[in-house]
């Protein structure tokens, strides 16, 4: 039997990426469109919440010139998913979204501690299931710069020709979106706990070392080209985050041609992290790909003939194409959770170099179909 699935928040950071990897849970979960503007039309809310079987309840105010007005928005909204229950007499497992600044005497860290116990009150009156997750600092892509975390602020000031500034140097508890998500799933699919659950950072790290991390990111990716060296799963995290705060201009990336009576060089792919290169050859009019990946680092570049390269970041509408020649050497690189293709546009055989920073496993291969 499906589980239908509805996230509060669901246009949020977390919440993207939470419908887009349930949305990979196919046959397993259905997933319930949730609005913003359903918390201003009571019909609306309960119409949601009579739909659910689970909702993660991640719609949340945290920024605001008036402290309280955070506080006082915070506790509506809990109440209001509350009352929506009673009315319509459906009785979901909650999952709800708090945070570590639950420990901090301000308004957003009190919103959330008294949200949970408004929810655990609510779970004791109707013997329903609840889970208060209190989440440390959440990284990933397409983060909002100067709203979401430090490391999105840092990534767009990188790529965007700003100088990063620290503010104070503290040791942060980090985990990433991806880690996130994948929790989720696992509560919602399995034995909810009504108690606070700590869920635990992948990494801790000071603010300083994150900054250093992203300015060798910058300097050797970014300005020269080079695929860093990624030492482990934070690395690789940590990359595929800075990647998406690129402006897709960027792309191509012209390579530099060296010819003399022996024919052409061009040097491809520098770096410092292992994988796999492969090719293929397309017969004119054939299109390859329509797949995203989760987590892999993939570059295109077309050795010879003439192609089409688009990409559609998931959940939106919007193509990106670029038109590459094998003539004038290039690189593109994809970006996590764009599903993108490749269709030989030209009318001879249609060359094309790849590297990954994976080789490629059958059992679990970061590869998931969607028409661009």
């Amino acid at each position: 039997m499906m589980m239908r699935v509805g996230i509060t928040g669901q246009s949020g950071f977390i919440g993207t990426h939470l419908y887009n990897y349930l949305g990979l849970k196919k046959g397993e979960i259905e997933r319930v469109p949730f609005l913003d503007e359903f918390f201003l039309a009571r019909e609306s809310l309960n119409d949601f919440v009579e739909k659910c079987d689970v909702i993660v309840h991640l719609a949340a105010l945290n920024r605001h010139n008036d402290p309280e007005v955070i506080y006082r928005t915070n506790v509506q909204l809990v109440k209001a998913i509350i009352e929506a229950t009673e009315e319509t007499n459906n009785f979901p497992c909650i999952v709800f979204a708090s945070s570590t600044q639950e420990q901090r005497d301000n308004p957003y860290g009190r919103s959330k501690s008294v949200g949970r116990k408004l929810f655990e009150e609510w779970r004791r009156r109707h013997n329903s299931r609840f889970a208060g997750l209190v989440i440390p600092n959440v990284f990933g892509p397409f983060g909002n710069p100067f709203f979401n975390s430090a490391i999105a602020t840092f990534c767009y000031q990188l790529t965007h020709g700003q100088s990063p500034q620290i503010q104070e140097d503290n040791n942060l508890g980090l985990i990433y979106i991806n880690e996130l998500t994948q929790y989720v799933h696992r509560i919602i699919t399995g034995n909810v706990s009504s108690s606070p659950v700590l869920v635990p950072s992948s990494v801790e790290v000071k603010v300083s070392e994150l900054l250093t991390k992203l300015r060798y990111f910058k300097d050797l990716y970014f300005d020269q080209n080079i695929i860093p060296r990624l030492t482990n799963d934070f690395e690789v995290a940590l990359f595929n985050t800075f990647r998406c705060f690129i402006d897709h201009s960027h792309y191509p990336f012209h390579l530099e041609k060296r010819e003399d009576d022996r024919g052409i060089l061009v040097e491809n792919i520098k770096e410092l992290t292992g994988g796999q290169s492969f090719f293929s050859i397309t017969k004119p009019g054939v299109t390859r790909g329509n797949h995203f990946h989760t987590r892999k680092i993939e570059r295109f570049c077309v050795i010879s003939g003439r192609a089409s390269i688009k990409l559609r970041k998931i959940g939106t509408h919007d193509t990106i194409e670029y038109l590459v020649d094998g003539r004038e050497p290039s690189t593109i690189d994809m970006p996590v959770w764009h599903t993108h293709n490749i269709t030989n546009v030209g009318d001879s055989e249609l060359l094309t170099l790849f590297w990954s920073n994976e080789i490629f496993n059958l059992d679990d291969p970061d590869t998931f179909y969607e028409e661009v």
